[in-house]
């Protein structure tokens, strides 16, 4: 019998007064026999709308249909047809504005809970399988990817799947890019990502961690080596900055470098080798997922206070509604209509170190109200005068968006890049201005989502698989 029941069913969670005090992942996944019963709301169109608004384009109501007959297996690998990633799609993927926000369901009601189910379907697998991927018969040909991210992952796994020898550069110790470094524990556990990874180095993908490209080996280098085409996978790094007086006090960073401290270089630990600022006021500047992310780790942390620094009103926060409403119930307050002018600070005497920069002391704001609607639709955050106010922090995370790095670009003739420092590409395959060279994901698009630069990453591996074939 179908389920038409107009809401989802709930996602199990840690009670907000426990889990703002620890790491530990905050949604707890539905069990066999909840998903089931979400499963049954979904009415399997045939026109399947929600496929077409997948950027990896899941066949959704095939792997519902398998959950419907307790087939949970079968539901994993109709997924892992389209995904590598499943398990992290599942968390991290914002089926709000993408699958869900097309589904039938939705129309009168809540949308099947479409990415509660896909994680389900990989926890249930990688918790009862223990079989790993195939290597594929070797083609012959080799393909390098720069940067173990996931546009670089999903890439790597679809060309390692057509029997190609591929090899990830990854700059950092560890791989898995963004997922490992700027997602938060509590929200997409280090074990599900490594797990993803290890599936790809079954699959034959060999994976080369402090390998800085650009600077260690450059794209010249990489087709000198043997690699017949290449897939620049590099993320977006470089963090923006309001460009305010203040910004060069201690206790001002950028939310990169705060995740990346307690993410990747276990900063939270009593005894961390990477020291990293933890009590006190903290303001985060920005209203996306990873001001979220940043907010949510100083709380856990240890901060007495923690505070969202959003020009705009909540209507207009881009992060996703559940990330929100997380960090509400964690006690994080929202100070929206809010613009920074000014960190304030003193100096320090007895820091013979750096004497002209002191510390954070708080953080001059001015009030807004929404103005006309800009370029890209949203309404203009104006500055009302005299509104001037301080807000008292010892801490400021600036997330206000971050640019791909110039690394590559500067030691690459022959790539165009736009104003933006983004790698321009050929929107439907991917490939660049230079001959064999692709890239995707957020060294194109400046930052943006998981299930995006996944798609890129598939896009460029069909065109690369084409372009090595024909050549």
């Amino acid at each position: 019998m179908p389920n038409m029941s107009p809401k989802k069913n709930p996602m199990p969670t840690q009670e907000p007064s426990v889990r703002a005090h620890n790491f530990d992942e905050v949604a707890l996944g539905y069990d066999e026999a909840v998903a089931v019963d979400e499963a049954l709301r979904c009415l399997g169109c045939k026109n399947m709308p929600c496929v077409g608004a997948c950027p990896v384009n899941i066949r959704i109501p095939q792997f519902i249909a398998k959950i419907k007959e307790g087939d949970f297996e079968g539901a994993y690998q109709v997924i892992y047809a389209s995904s590598t990633l499943p398990a992290v799609c599942g968390r991290v993927c914002p089926q709000e504005t993408q699958c869900e926000s097309k589904c039938v369901r939705g129309i009168k009601g809540e949308p099947v809970g479409i990415g509660r189910l896909e994680r389900f379907v990989a926890d249930w697998h990688n918790a009862h399988s223990d079989a790993v991927p195939e290597t594929a018969p070797s083609n012959g040909h080799k393909v390098a990817v720069i940067g173990s991210g996931p546009s670089g992952l999903t890439c790597a796994g679809d060309l390692a799947k057509a029997g190609y020898a591929v090899t990830v550069f990854e700059a950092l110790h560890t791989a898995g890019g963004v997922l490992v470094y700027g997602i938060p524990e509590f929200r997409l556990p280090k074990s599900i990502v490594a797990k993803e990874v290890d599936n790809l180095r079954a699959m034959g993908v060999e994976i080369a961690c402090n390998m800085v490209i650009g600077k260690t080996l450059t794209v010249d280098e990489l087709f000198d080596m043997g690699y017949e085409a290449i897939f620049i996978g590099s993320g977006a790094g470089l963090p923006n900055f309001m460009g305010i007086p203040g910004e060069s006090l201690k206790g001002v960073y950028s939310a990169n470098e705060f995740l990346t401290r307690s993410n990747l270089m276990k900063a939270y630990r009593d005894d961390p080798v990477t020291p990293i600022m933890k009590g006190g006021n903290v303001a985060v500047v920005g209203g996306g997922n990873v001001a979220m992310d940043a907010a949510r780790t100083a709380l856990r942390l240890g901060a007495e206070h923690v505070y969202i620094v959003y020009r705009r009103s909540m209507a207009e926060i881009p992060a996703r509604h559940e990330e929100v409403e997380h960090a509400k119930e964690e006690g994080i307050e929202f100070l929206t209509l809010n613009n920074p002018v000014e960190i304030l600070g003193y100096s320090n005497p007895d820091d013979k170190r750096d004497p002209k920069n002191g510390f954070v002391t708080g953080l001059k704001c001015v009030r807004c109200e929404l103005g006309e609607p800009d370029a890209r639709g949203r309404r203009r955050a104006v500055e009302l005068p005299g509104t001037e106010h301080i807000i008292d922090v010892d801490c400021v995370i600036m997330s206000i968006g971050t640019s791909p790095n110039p690394l590559i670009k500067s030691t690459t003739a022959g790539l165009d890049v736009n104003a933006r420092g983004g790698i321009v590409v050929e929107e439907t395959t991917g490939a660049t201005s230079r001959n064999g060279v692709y890239a995707g994901g957020d060294a194109v698009t400046g930052a943006a989502t998981v299930i995006s630069a996944m798609g890129a990453g598939k896009t460029a591996a069909k065109a690369i698989d084409a372009y090595l074939k024909n050549k």
